[in-house]
């Protein structure tokens, strides 16, 4: 059974990073075509999907966040991570990592995380 969990600071104030990291058990973040995701829910509006790692390493991003959106893995871990430069409190959001064996087809979901950009 695969499991993912969020983790990383609740409250972040604006202008700085916010940083969040994904650990995965039951799988691992080097298996074949397979994509690691992050998406983020701010509340009252739908999905928006951040950007993804892939199995290789590869990463891929949301052309309106790409300028301050950085992915990478801790394979030694089983850990992918989101750093979101610059933030605003449009950022407000819960966060969530997910896992993809097709792009923005997702089979499992940690549960999420609330993160608050405020002063």
């Amino acid at each position: 059974q695969v499991q993912l969990r969020e983790s990383g600071p609740g409250l972040v104030k604006p202008s700085q990073t916010l940083s969040l990291t994904c650990t995965i058990s039951g799988g691992s973040v080097t298996t074949n075509d397979l994509f690691w995701s992050w998406i983020r829910q701010p509340q009252g509006k739908g999905l928006e999907w951040i950007g993804a790692i892939g199995y290789d390493g590869s990463t891929y991003y949301d052309p309106s966040l790409k300028s301050r959106t950085s992915i990478s893995r801790d394979t030694s871990k089983n850990q992918f991570t989101l750093q979101l430069n610059a933030v605003t409190p449009e950022d407000t959001a819960v966060y969530y990592c997910a896992r993809a064996p097709r792009f923005y087809l997702y089979d499992y979901w940690g549960q999420g995380t609330q993160v608050t950009v405020s002063s």
